[in-house]
């Protein structure tokens, strides 16, 4: 049984891998964890797709392109993690050292059938340094299509941990109604959202669903540059000319009111951190509990095919 924290420290780490280089964006994973723990963080979330890199290309690309899309999807495949392997255990030695959660954006092999398929998926560490489970993205949006697989629902999952009960999706999954009333059924009360999304109709979203749900939403997206591609990468060739910013970034932190903690952070590398209060939840549930009193079962009928 762990024995509950209700007040601690989140960290949100808002920069940019080593683009399709799956060993160095490990250590530089694992230098950020040690970096927020330093800082008090009990929690520690990173970008979508950090480990090792959002395939950008797909908005840029015409699908005619087949080969230079197929070359990046091998290089993509290549810089991919299974789990478990050596990338991942690395990854938990530095929360076990750390003592710190950890939840990370990995491009994740489909280890269990062909191997050769991709899922965006949101990998949670205990501070034992342990898989505590994952999440596969259920639908990939527009061009993320010809890149990613799409998750099932045995993966909308929660874990109970001495912070409270984490949980969360990607991207514009939170879109999707029914997959976060998944999560809140499952009593989330810190709700993650690594992304790619950094506009100001997201951070709308954000602070939307924090108070729908009646609890913490942190908000994590990369900061970059297009000088963070590497020039052998030829599809670089396809962005405007002058273009400097990939991706602004616009981590926030968020609490269950919907009031902004931290950020958003915007065109600046760097970890934003708040100190959160469980207990500051209820109040929001009292007035508003959309998986309790407000979800009329009597009314409605949920659920969610997981096989």
């Amino acid at each position: 049984m762990n024995e509950k924290i209700n007040r601690f420290k989140v960290a949100a780490v808002q920069t940019t891998p080593v683009f399709m280089d799956k060993k160095a964006t490990i250590e530089k994973a694992c230098e950020l964890i040690n970096q927020a723990a330093k800082e008090g963080a009990s929690l520690v979330v990173f970008p979508e797709a950090f480990v090792s890199g959002y395939p950008d290309w797909v908005w840029v690309l015409p699908p005619a392109k087949k080969n230079l899309i197929s070359e990046l999807y091998r290089e993509m495949l290549d810089s991919a993690v299974s789990i478990p392997d050596s990338s991942i255990r690395r990854l938990g030695k530095a929360a076990k050292q750390a003592g710190v959660y950890v939840a990370i954006g990995i491009n994740e092999r489909n280890s269990e059938a062909s191997n050769a398929s991709l899922c965006n998926t949101l990998l949670y560490l205990g501070p034992d340094g342990e898989i505590l489970g994952k999440h596969r993205k259920l639908i990939p949006t527009g061009g993320e299509r010809l890149m990613w697989a799409q998750g099932g629902g045995d993966t909308l999952v929660s874990f109970d941990t001495a912070i409270g009960k984490l949980g969360g999706l990607i991207c514009w999954e939170n879109f999707m109604p029914l997959a976060r009333n998944a999560m809140y059924m499952k009593g989330v009360q810190v709700y993650l959202a690594p992304t790619w999304d950094s506009s100001e109709s997201w951070q709308i979203a954000m602070r939307h669903i924090a108070r729908e749900g009646g609890m913490f939403v942190i908000s994590v997206a990369p900061c970059m540059r297009t000088s963070d591609i590497p020039d052998r990468f030829e599809f670089k060739e396809f962005y405007p000319e002058g273009r400097e910013w990939i991706n602004k970034g616009n981590s926030c932190i968020v609490d269950p009111s919907g009031r902004i903690l931290a950020g958003p952070l915007e065109a600046e590398q760097s970890i934003i951190y708040a100190d959160i209060n469980l207990d500051d939840i209820p109040a929001q549930k009292w007035l508003y509990d959309v998986a309790g009193h407000y979800s009329r079962p009597d009314v409605f009928d949920f659920a969610v095919k997981s096989g």
